[in-house]
């Protein structure tokens, strides 16, 4: 009877644990001014899921420069594309007034196969787009609330 008890209180007793990417109230009072430079689409994705407001108690400064591309990694004998290898180049940096504290750069890419149908292969290079967006937002979190 004392084990079932015991395994009862266990399972219902929560440690405290609590995932980072759960909540992001610590970044949103973090800086007084958020700068986005680059890719509107990255830029925009990044804005909307960190949701960022202006601390005036804070004089801290975030720049977020972003690139994508999409480059041709092989081609065969006639010359036609065959991979693709899709790049997300973000680079952050945390300034105090005009001292840069911080600079963290992030790269992400992955490598796919052409498609003969281009409709596929766009709709394809989206979604590769997404899930790069996605994992950079993720990184972007844990960094920030390590700094």
């Amino acid at each position: 009877m004392k084990k079932i008890l015991f395994i009862i209180i266990l399972l219902t007793v929560s440690c405290g644990y609590k995932p980072i990417y759960l909540n992001n109230d610590q970044l949103i009072n973090k800086f007084n001014e958020v700068i986005l430079e680059g890719d509107n689409e990255i830029n925009r994705k990044i804005k909307n899921t960190l949701n960022f407001e202006k601390n005036t108690n804070n004089n801290q400064k975030l720049m977020i420069k972003t690139d994508y591309k999409i480059e041709v990694t092989s081609r065969n004998s006639r010359g036609q594309v065959e991979t693709y290898r899709s790049i997300i180049n973000t680079q952050l940096i945390v300034k105090n007034g005009d001292e840069i504290l911080q600079t963290k750069n992030f790269i992400l890419e992955t490598s796919y196969n052409n498609n003969t149908n281009k409709f596929e292969l766009t709709k394809n290079q989206n979604e590769i787009k997404n899930n790069l967006l996605n994992r950079l937002i993720e990184e972007i979190i844990l960094y920030l609330s390590l700094v």
